[in-house]
């Protein structure tokens, strides 16, 4: 419930957003982790794959994915024609694991209320299905990391 004296103040919902908390008064925020790692196998294989492997890790069925091998994936209708993200922090990261040689990028969405680090969990729970799946060969090493926005800032998902 919010204070409706400050509902219309920018300070409020700033440090409502810092401390880690989601939603807005319209209650319309997600969300939101990105997984990068490497697989040897293409994005329509990984997508074709991705309905069983949420099934076998037991996720949320209404998470939306935006995979893609460049740097900046985005949420929406075609996730490789939007622009690049504002987010300074996140291009960075992204920069630097492509520096790193991580091929791809997967934003993931969840429904509103579900915080940045829920929606994390459950993308771990996916790549961790995947490398059990016939996407990684017998030995492939798994390569990756996850990150989500706490208090402001990205942290890594352990």
């Amino acid at each position: 419930m919010v204070n409706q004296s400050q509902k219309n103040d920018p300070r409020y919902w700033d440090k409502w957003k810092k401390s880690g908390a989601i939603g807005n008064v319209n209650g319309r925020d997600y969300g939101e982790a990105y997984a990068f790692f490497n697989c040897n196998a293409p994005i329509p294989q990984i997508m074709e794959e991705l309905p069983t492997i949420m099934r076998l890790a037991k996720t949320s069925k209404k998470l939306e994915f935006c995979l893609s091998e460049s740097a900046f994936p985005f949420l929406g209708e075609d996730c490789s024609k939007r622009p690049y993200p504002s987010d300074r922090e996140l291009v960075e990261i992204a920069l630097e694991a492509k520096e790193a040689g991580i091929r791809y990028v997967m934003a993931t969405r969840s429904p509103p209320n579900i915080t940045n680090r829920e929606t994390a969990d459950e993308l771990a729970g996916i790549l961790n299905q995947a490398y059990q799946s016939p996407l990684y060969e017998d030995r492939e090493v798994f390569r990756g990391e996850i990150i989500y926005k706490e208090k402001g800032r990205y942290e890594f998902r352990q």
